[in-house]
């Protein structure tokens, strides 16, 4: 009864984080962000951007030894380090290879959760925080050109945490419960990295 309730549970967080609309970040609507809703929307329309944020905090609550600072680490370094990417991005500074590495991204994150490999807490801020940092700037490219992008950086910021949130929820009602179920959705979320990898390269 209790795998039973726990299953629901981790089912209904991660049904609740689906995104509301599944477009790519393509630049299209580059500029037409204005205030904290439409940040907080943002992370939302991207199915790369929000599977990535998800996959951190799922990876981080079945991989997790200690509550902190394990469980912790990864969300929190991703959630610096698309602020900074971000910022930087808004600044008008280029990287190369922006799109490969976001998909990149999904495909390390999902084999993470699919094989709930542990790293030690600074290791795994480290690594989703090189990644999140090419989020954050394919963000920040997108709200370029705003007069005042500080609301809509927190509400995108919030609404980074709370994707994180629901991933370590799941993550964390999953841990005990049936193995196969954190490994087909760990798996999903390699195939869609895999699959944008071979688009952007």
């Amino acid at each position: 009864m209790k795998k039973e309730a726990n299953l629901c549970t981790a089912v209904a967080l991660l049904l609740a984080a689906l995104p509301l609309a599944a477009s790519a970040h393509t630049g299209a609507n580059a500029g037409a962000h204005h205030g904290f809703l439409a940040g907080f929307l943002h992370p939302l329309t991207g199915m790369d951007h929000m599977a990535a944020m998800v996959a951190a905090g799922l990876w981080s609550a079945l991989s997790a030894r200690r509550a902190w600072p394990d469980l912790l680490a990864a969300p929190l370094g991703f959630a610096a380090m698309l602020l900074a990417g971000a910022l930087l991005g808004l600044g008008g500074m280029q990287l190369p290879g922006v799109e490969p590495m976001i998909a990149a991204s999904l495909l390390v994150l999902g084999l993470l959760v699919t094989a709930r490999w542990h790293l030690p807490a600074p290791a795994a801020a480290a690594l989703v925080g090189a990644f999140a940092m090419f989020h954050g700037m394919a963000h920040g490219h997108e709200l370029a050109g705003e007069a005042d992008p500080g609301l809509t950086l927190a509400g995108m910021l919030t609404a980074t945490v709370l994707l994180h949130g629901a991933g370590i929820a799941a993550g964390w009602a999953l841990r005990h419960a049936n193995a196969w179920l954190p490994r087909i959705a760990g798996g999903a979320v390699a195939m869609l990295g895999a699959a944008l990898l071979a688009g952007a390269v």
